[in-house]
């Protein structure tokens, strides 16, 4: 049995599968709120990735933090904490090695007679 359609219904069947779109990519992205003299800035970088926003956290370019969330599509998680820990212990690891760097040269100098 052959079934016919009508030129409405084509079209109506033909609009139904035009209607089915693509899967929706989820964007993801970190928002660093800082406070400033003027109020509240929000840092919106969607190309910026954890690495580096604990970098710059650590170099001081994000001073006075209100908040850091990242947000994935609707989900959105408060990352301030972790964060600006993950900083503070780069930059004691940081201080350590330089510490250990500089008793290491003071004593290859004693050791060669030098100082």
């Amino acid at each position: 049995m052959v079934h016919r359609t009508s030129q409405n219904e084509a079209s109506v069947i033909g609009h139904q599968t035009a209607r089915r779109s693509a899967p929706k990519v989820s964007h993801s992205y970190f928002v660093v709120m800082i406070e400033t003299r003027f109020g509240l800035e929000a840092i919106v970088q969607p190309e910026i990735t954890r690495r580096e926003v604990v970098s710059r956290i650590k170099s001081g370019e994000y001073q006075d933090i209100a908040f850091i969330h990242f947000v994935d599509g609707l989900f959105i998680e408060d990352l301030t904490a972790e964060l600006i820990d993950a900083a503070e212990l780069e930059l004691k690891t940081e201080y350590r090695d330089r510490q250990a760097d500089k008793w290491d040269h003071a004593r290859d100098l004693r050791k060669h007679g030098v100082a």
